[in-house]
Parts: structure tokens; C-alpha cells; sequence
């Protein structure tokens, strides 16, 4: 076995991905080591690589991961050598005040935190959101890694590690949507197309979604929408609320992130609708709100960080969606791309070229 394992590293804001060697370390304590099958390329990573996320550079990138377990720590439960696994970037400790009052999607802990990747020049890399997943091999606490069922391709199951849960969990669990709901996505990237999904399956009465790009609307028809709003033909806000008899949306989830639009939600919402921002702002990014206007109109504002999942419950339904047919993620891939070509792969996704991109090992 070679003592070192390719990695997707970058070393500066705006800088370029090399392909690094770097050293191997065995699982120690609860860990276990996971031979990467395939990861997903998301917009997350770009922020970080771009130091709009952070800039504890170097970076060892990706999150979206799907692989084997291939070793165990002494102390690791749960997992089996040979389990087919999607690495959770989010899991509550259960532990702390947040767990044990009953509100595990508040736990302060749920983010992975994990050690430095020593590099092959021996320099301290960060794993992007604890992970580093853009690699032949990640290591992490056993609780994080979530056995599938193996059936699930490797590409698919990548999927499942951020922008599906992301999205789908924003609408079910987040929002809480129902039967009697109205449901406006904002954005049809891989979250909002996910979050399409799940409005669908909660039996929303209308779920309408919005983007600038036609094609990206009509794979959110696939996922379940049953109206869709081109942005850059007219006014969005005026087109919701025309198919909503004027009310606006009782459920507004905007996938995109950011100031514009979280004004657009604001402006979409009904009387004592819930909005939810799913998207990442970018760090130091601010929006104005009218407090009277949102007195008078009622209802809730919340954020949704990774769809409020529970991973271990979750995880392995969305993968059993996907085998019943129920949820299309083959509609949802839009590319995959060797480790050594992941640049051209994060070049489209920045293009705003088709849903998620992913990079197939071994």
C-alpha cells in the first residue's frame, strides 16, 4: 500500500487546485478511515476557496462524499469494514444543553471539526467544513459516517452528503411544509432543486419555481414543481404573487443566498408566511429589513443549515428514494470528472452549467 494518497489542496485565496501527495495516517480513536468513491463538487468549497468562507489556508477541499470503510479505530462504532458510507458533514453531539433540551438541529457542535491534514511539505492543511473529501481516502469520527445501501452508484451517493439534504430537509423539516402551503423556491441550483423535491413530497399545493435559466427550470418540473418563473423575463415578485390570487407565498425558501435575494423572499412572503434562507451569504454580506412591515406580516424567518437533517435517519431514506424512483438524482448529476480534471468541473458549476458535478475515484 503507498504511504501517501492524492488530495485535491488549495494554498491561496483565488488559487489554483493542485493535486498533492499527502502522507497517509492511520484511523486513531473513534475515526475510520474511508476509501473515497466519489465527491461532489459544491458551491461551499468555492467560497473557501476563494477565502469567503474562511482563510485558514491551505485548504483541502470538498464535502460531498461517498466511499468504503476501510480501516477502524479502536474505539470506532457503528460503521463496518466494507460499508458502503456518505460522510455526514453535520451531526449533533447529544451531549450538550441544546441535544438534551431536544433541539439537536441547535447543538453549537453539529459542524465536523477535524485535526490539520499534515501536507506532504509538512504544512498544516483544513479540511473544508472538517471533511477535505476531494481525495482518495478522508478520515472521520465513526458517528459521521452514514452506511447506505450499496445499490446507491457512488456518484449518486455523494449527493446525499450536502446539496440533497441541504435542500430537501429545508422544505420538510425546516419549513415544516404541508398540504395547505403555497411554496416559492428561489434558486434552481442543486440546493433549490432539492428543495423543490422536498416541498413535492410534503404534498405541497403549489410549489413554483424561480431562476434565470430555463433549463434549470425545467429539471425543477422534474423534481416536482408545478409552476416555474423565469427572473430574467419579468418581474418575479409580481409573477408569484399572480399565482398565488395575489397573497404571496406561504413558504419562501430562498436557495440562493445572499442580500438581493433575501429582499426578493421578503417581497414574495404572505401574511404569516415562513421564510427560510437555505443559501450561503458571503461573509460580511448585510441586508436591511423592515421590522414593521415584518410585525404586521407576521409569521417566522429561520436558517436552515444543512435542512436541519438528522443524518442518520435521513441519509439512508433519501438513498431509498432513490432506488423506489421517487427521487430522480440521475436528473440531478450533471457531469463527472476525474480528481485530476476537478478544476474544469468547479469552471462549470461557477458557469452556472447544469446541477452538481462529481469527481469519480478509484
Amino acid at each position: 500500500m503507498s504511504a501517501h494518497y492524492r488530495a485535491a489542496v488549495v494554498r491561496e485565496a483565488h488559487g489554483p487546485i493542485r493535486i498533492e501527495e499527502v502522507p497517509l495516517r492511520e484511523p486513531v480513536g473513534d475515526e475510520v478511515a474511508v476509501e473515497v468513491t466519489a465527491c461532489g463538487l459544491c458551491h461551499s468549497d468555492v467560497h473557501f476557496m476563494h477565502g469567503t468562507s474562511g482563510t485558514a489556508f491551505p485548504y483541502v477541499v470538498g464535502h460531498e462524499v461517498a466511499g468504503r470503510v476501510v480501516a477502524l479505530g479502536p474505539d470506532a462504532v457503528g460503521p463496518a469494514l466494507g460499508d458502503t458510507v456518505v460522510v455526514a458533514p453535520m451531526m449533533a453531539c447529544g451531549r450538550c444543553r441544546q441535544c438534551a433540551g431536544g433541539r439537536p438541529q441547535a447543538c453549537p457542535d453539529r459542524l465536523l471539526r477535524r485535526p490539520p491534514i499534515l501536507l506532504g511539505d509538512g504544512t498544516p492543511g483544513t479540511g473544508v467544513l472538517g471533511v477535505g473529501g476531494l481525495a482518495e481516502r478522508v478520515l472521520v469520527p465513526a458517528r459521521n459516517a452514514i452506511p447506505i445501501d450499496p445499490r446507491v452508484p457512488p456518484p449518486v451517493a455523494a449527493l446525499l452528503g450536502c446539496g440533497v439534504p441541504s435542500g430537501y430537509g429545508a422544505a420538510v423539516h425546516t419549513a415544516a411544509v404541508g398540504p395547505a402551503d403555497d411554496v416559492v423556491v428561489l434558486g434552481c441550483g442543486g440546493v433549490g432543486v432539492a428543495a423543490v423535491a422536498g416541498a413535492a413530497a410534503a404534498g405541497a399545493a403549489r410549489v413554483i419555481a424561480v431562476d434565470v435559466r430555463p433549463e434549470k427550470l425545467a429539471v425543477a418540473r422534474v423534481f416536482g414543481a408545478t409552476d416555474v418563473v423565469d427572473a430574467a423575463a419579468g418581474d418575479a415578485v409580481a409573477a408569484v404573487r399572480d399565482l398565488t390570487g395575489g397573497r404571496g407565498a406561504d413558504v419562501v425558501l430562498d436557495a440562493v443566498g445572499g442580500a438581493r435575494t433575501f429582499a426578493t423572499a421578503v417581497d414574495m412572503r404572505a401574511p404569516g408566511s415562513r421564510m427560510v434562507v437555505v443559501g450561503a451569504p458571503r461573509t460580511g454580506e448585510v441586508a436591511e429589513l423592515g421590522l414593521r412591515e415584518l410585525f404586521l406580516t407576521g409569521g417566522s424567518i429561520r436558517v436552515s443549515i444543512w435542512g436541519d437533517c438528522d443524518a442518520a435517519r435521513d441519509l439512508p431514506l433519501l438513498a431509498a428514494r432513490y432506488l423506489d424512483g421517487s427521487l430522480p438524482l440521475d436528473r440531478y448529476l450533471t457531469g463527472t470528472f476525474a480528481l485530476d480534471a476537478a478544476a474544469e468541473g468547479y469552471d462549470r458549476l461557477l458557469a452556472g452549467e447544469g446541477l452538481r458535478g462529481v469527481v469519480v475515484l478509484g
